[in-house]
């Protein structure tokens, strides 16, 4: 029998069907997952708005936009930050990736990304990097834990090109 310990019993897996969230985002508007049926969406995690490894992440995003939306792709970026400062991250860094605000931490908690962390031994709870693609079913096509920013942008793109094919 596995060792379910540490194990979430409801932690998402490929393929199974994306938790639903709604969410305040920038500029006071709201994104809601399941009204996004017919096109594929990337939701990616970050800890914290305006940090390097964030910063670089959301550019990246970015840059890349026009290309995801060829392949009728969505994105959005969630942090616990607020709306607020959602808007002043997007306005200083010219971003134009959605970003959604998770203050209550319960859409990390459902796809499993608020964890506890380890830095220089303090322990403290925080969010993993990480990058789902939910198909236009709203089925978790792909999922990256511990993401790397460099490439990361990329080999998401490559993975949503696959399943255009």
């Amino acid at each position: 029998m596995p060792d379910t310990k540490d194990a979430t019993p409801s932690l998402p897996l490929e393929g199974m069907p994306a938790p639903d969230f709604s969410l305040a985002t920038n500029s006071q508007g709201q994104f809601i997952l399941s009204e996004q049926t017919g096109q594929s969406v990337v939701v990616y995690f970050y800890p914290k708005d305006d940090t390097p490894g964030c910063t670089k992440e959301a550019i990246a995003f970015t840059e890349h936009a026009a290309e995801f939306q060829k392949h009728n792709t969505v994105i959005i970026g969630i942090s616990p930050d607020t709306a607020l400062k959602h808007d002043k991250f997007k306005a200083k860094h010219g971003l134009t990736v959605t970003l959604g605000a998770d203050t209550d931490k319960e859409v990390c908690e459902a796809y499993g990304v608020w964890i506890e962390k380890n830095m220089y031994g303090k322990k403290y709870m925080g969010v993993e990097r990480s990058t789902f693609l939910i198909d236009k079913t709203g089925k978790i096509a792909k999922i990256w834990r511990k993401v790397r920013v460099p490439g990361h942008v990329e080999k998401v793109l490559e993975e949503l090109k696959s399943l255009s094919q």
